[in-house]
């Protein structure tokens, strides 16, 4: 299989409510509305994040994110109205979470300080 994006989606109840929180997690709008049930968000070269009111293209889940400065993000965050979790300190990153206003968790991650072990 040779991919060249990938795009997570997440089931939501209320796709108004949804894109005003991720807005405020993203700090920008979505920058695509294929159609009235979906929200599309490009984050980088390779792909991005749906929200749905369909379960047809969505279910409950969780994203992972890698970011640079989590202390920034949480400054930043915390004065949009969202409240990260402590930090938990992994083998690999820092980590910290979120859940979104339908329960789907969002973990935001400093990248890997070193190479993970192979498969």
């Amino acid at each position: 299989m040779k991919m060249e994006k990938i795009y997570p989606s997440l089931l939501v109840a209320d796709l108004a409510a949804t894109e005003r929180w991720y807005t405020s997690l993203f700090g920008r709008g979505p920058d695509h509305r294929p159609m009235p049930t979906l929200l599309h968000w490009e984050l980088f070269d390779e792909g991005g994040l749906m929200l749905s009111t369909s379960d047809e293209i969505a279910s409950r889940g969780s994203v992972f994110l890698y970011i640079t400065d989590l202390a920034a993000e949480r400054r930043r965050l915390e004065s949009a109205g969202i409240a990260l979790g402590e930090d938990i300190a992994g083998d690999y990153s820092t980590l910290a979470q979120v859940r979104d206003p339908d329960g789907n968790l969002v973990t935001l991650a400093t990248p890997p300080s070193r190479a993970f072990p192979s498969a």
